[in-house]
C-alpha cells in the first residue's frame, strides 16, 4: 500500500488572519459564525466562536473556490474538532447566508449513534445561541431534524441503517467519518449524492478520519481529488508521512491541527507513549492520531508483553473465571484468574475441542491441536462436537475443589449449559450466584480489556506460556467504535480468540469485585458508627 502524503499545498495551512475581513462568501461565513454560533461543549462551553486560522483557511479553501466547490473533503485526526466545524457549516447553510430557500439538507453516518453526533451539536449551537434558538430553528428531537421556518429550509440526520435515502433532493450534505466505509461503494452515499442533480451549486462536506486501505472509497475520493482533475473538489488532507518518526510532537501536529488549542495535548501525548511501549496499539495510533491510511485494528497483545507475564501460574486460591462458549464444534475456553492478594494474579486456563477427526482439524486449523491434547493443555470431549455435559462436570468439579467466587459468560449458548450444570450437581441459586450475565459489546468489553491491558502492561500476570492460550492470544484482535472503545472481534482475527475472550471476562470479575472489596475496606468501623 503506497501511504498518501500531503503535498506541498496541503501542508501550507495558509493562516488568514484576514479573512473575517473578506468580502466574499468565505468571510461572509466567518463573520456570521462567530456572531451567531457558541461553543456547545468542553471547557469553553457558552463562549462566542473564534475560529482558529486553520478553520478559517478551510473556510477560504470551500467558499472562495473561483471554479464553484462541489466537493469538499476535510481529513484530520480524531479530536481535532471535525464534527464540530461540520456543525457550524450545517447552520451556515439551514439559516446563514449560504441557506437557499425551501431546501433540504442532510447528514450522513453509518450508524444512528454516529448520526445522532453531528444533530447533538447543532441542536446545541440552536439553543445556546441568542439568535438562532427556538423559535427561529425549531429542534425535533425524535425525527433528528431542524427546522427553519423563515427561510423552509430543513435538516435531517441520516443513518446507513435507515429504510431508504431514495426520494431526497439535498443541497447540502455532510458525509460523516466516511472513513469506516469499507470497500469502494456505498449505498447511502451513492443515493445522496445522486440526488443533488436537481439544484445548480450543491454542496458536499466529506469530514473524516482516512480509510484504512486503497481500495476503500475515501481513499479512492482522496486520491482522485489529490490529481486535481477535478477543479471543484478540494481536499486538506493533515496527514503525517509514514517516513517520520511516529512519536515526535511535530509529527503529531501535522496532523492534528487543533493541538495545543482545544485538543488535549495530555491524551494525544499519553496515546502516543502507549503505541510506543506497546506496539500492538500502534496501528491504532498511527490511524486515529496521525490520520495515516492503516489498519487501526490490531494485535491486542504483543509477543513480547506476553512472554513477560509468562512465569509459572500458582495453585489456586479464590478465583474469578470467563466462560467462552463455543459452537458445538469449535474451541471452548474457560480462564480463572486467581487472586493471591500480592497484586500478582495467576491465569489457569482449560480449553475444550471435540474428539473426532481432531488431527484433520488441526491440519485445517494449522494449529497442533492433537498435540496439546497429548500434553494436557486441551481436553478432548467425546465425538464430533464439543459436549456440554463433559464441560459441566469439569466446571462443577473446579468449582467445589476451589474457591470460585463469580464466573463470567456469554449468554450466547448458556441455556444449552445450564441443564447439563444442574446434573452436575448445582442448584438453580448456586448457578444464579456464581454466573454472571457479561455482554460482548463495547459497553462491557472496553473496560475489562482496559484492566486486563493495564495487568499485561505491569507485568501482574502469570499464565505459564499456556501453549492454547498463547495461541488465542497470538490470534486476538481489537475493534474500534466511533468513541474508541474496543473489544475483541472474532471476525477479523486470524484464528481462535475465545481463551483471550475468557480471560478479559475473567479479568472483569476480578477488576469489580476487588474494586468493590476495596472501597468497603477503606471504610473505618469509627466512620460507621458516626453515620
Amino acid at each position: 500500500m503506497t501511504q498518501t502524503k500531503p503535498t506541498t499545498a496541503h501542508q501550507r495551512r495558509g493562516k488568514t488572519p484576514n479573512a473575517r475581513d473578506l468580502d466574499t462568501r468565505a468571510g461572509k461565513a466567518i463573520r456570521w459564525i462567530e456572531k451567531h454560533l457558541v461553543i456547545p461543549d468542553g471547557k469553553f462551553v457558552g463562549k462566542q466562536f473564534v475560529l482558529e486560522d486553520w478553520q478559517c483557511a478551510e473556510i477560504v479553501r470551500i467558499y472562495d473556490n473561483p471554479h464553484g466547490t462541489r466537493r469538499a473533503i476535510l481529513s484530520f485526526a480524531r479530536k481535532n474538532g471535525k464534527t464540530t466545524l461540520a456543525a457550524c457549516l450545517l447552520l451556515l447553510h439551514l439559516c446563514g447566508p449560504e441557506s437557499r430557500i425551501n431546501t433540504q439538507l442532510y447528514s450522513a453516518a453509518l450508524s444512528r449513534d454516529q448520526a445522532a453526533v453531528l444533530f447533538d451539536l447543532a441542536s446545541k449551537m440552536v439553543r445556546l445561541s441568542p439568535t438562532l434558538r427556538p423559535p427561529y430553528v425549531t429542534i425535533r428531537e425524535t425525527n433528528k431534524q431542524l427546522h427553519c421556518p423563515a427561510r423552509g429550509t430543513l435538516y435531517v440526520a441520516l443513518s446507513a441503517d435507515a429504510s431508504t435515502a431514495m426520494g431526497k433532493s439535498p443541497i447540502f450534505l455532510v458525509h460523516d467519518e466516511l472513513g469506516q466505509v469499507t470497500g469502494p461503494r456505498h449505498r447511502l452515499y451513492d443515493a445522496l449524492e445522486t440526488a443533488t442533480s436537481a439544484h445548480d451549486e450543491p454542496l458536499s462536506i466529506v469530514i473524516s478520519t482516512q480509510a484504512p486501505g486503497d481500495n476503500d472509497l475515501l481513499s479512492i475520493l482522496i486520491d482522485d481529488a489529490l490529481k486535481e482533475a477535478d477543479p471543484r473538489v478540494v481536499v486538506s488532507l493533515y496527514s503525517a508521512p509514514d517516513d517520520l518518526d511516529a512519536f515526535d510532537i511535530e509529527t503529531i501536529k501535522l496532523a492534528n491541527p487543533a493541538f495545543g488549542k482545544f485538543q488535549t495535548e495530555r491524551e494525544i501525548i499519553g496515546m502516543a507513549e502507549d503505541a510506543r511501549r506497546m506496539p500492538a496499539r500502534e496501528n491504532e495510533y498511527r490511524n486515529l492520531v496521525l490520520n495515516q491510511r492503516v489498519e487501526a485494528h490490531a494485535l491486542y497483545v504483543s509477543r513480547g508483553v506476553w512472554k513477560r507475564n509468562g512465569a509459572k501460574a500458582r495453585p489456586m486460591r479464590v478465583c474469578y473465571g470467563g466462560l467462552d462458549l463455543s459452537e458445538v464444534n469449535d474451541l471452548t475456553a474457560f480462564v480463572l484468574v486467581s487472586d493471591y492478594g500480592d497484586g500478582q494474579y495467576d491465569v489457569h486456563p482449560t480449553f475444550w475441542l471435540p474428539e473426532h477427526e481432531i488431527e484433520l482439524r488441526a491440519k485445517k486449523d494449522r494449529e497442533p491441536w492433537d498435540v496439546y491434547a497429548k500434553s494436557g493443555e486441551l481436553e478432548l470431549t467425546p465425538g464430533s462436537s464439543v459436549d456440554y455435559s463433559f464441560v459441566a462436570k469439569r466446571i462443577v468439579t473446579l468449582w467445589r475443589k476451589h474457591d470460585i467466587r463469580k464466573i463470567a459468560f456469554d449468554r450466547y449458548n448458556m441455556r444449552h449449559l445450564r441443564p447439563w450444570l444442574i446434573r452436575a450437581g448445582m442448584t438453580e441459586a448456586q448457578i444464579d450466584a456464581t454466573f454472571v450475565d457479561f455482554g460482548q459489546g463495547f459497553v462491557s468489553m472496553a473496560p475489562a480489556l482496559r484492566y486486563l491491558e493495564g495487568l499485561l502492561l505491569n507485568e501482574k500476570l502469570r499464565h505459564g506460556m499456556h501453549q492454547v492460550l498463547k495461541v488465542c492470544a497470538s490470534n486476538a484482535v481489537v475493534k474500534l467504535d466511533e468513541a474508541g472503545n474496543r473489544k475483541l472481534d472474532k471476525k477479523r482475527s486470524r484464528g481462535r480468540i475465545d481463551g483471550m475472550v475468557a480471560l478479559a471476562m475473567a479479568a472483569a470479575m476480578l477488576d469489580t469485585t476487588s474494586h468493590e472489596r476495596h472501597v468497603f475496606e477503606d471504610i473505618k468501623l469509627d466512620d460507621l458508627i458516626m453515620a
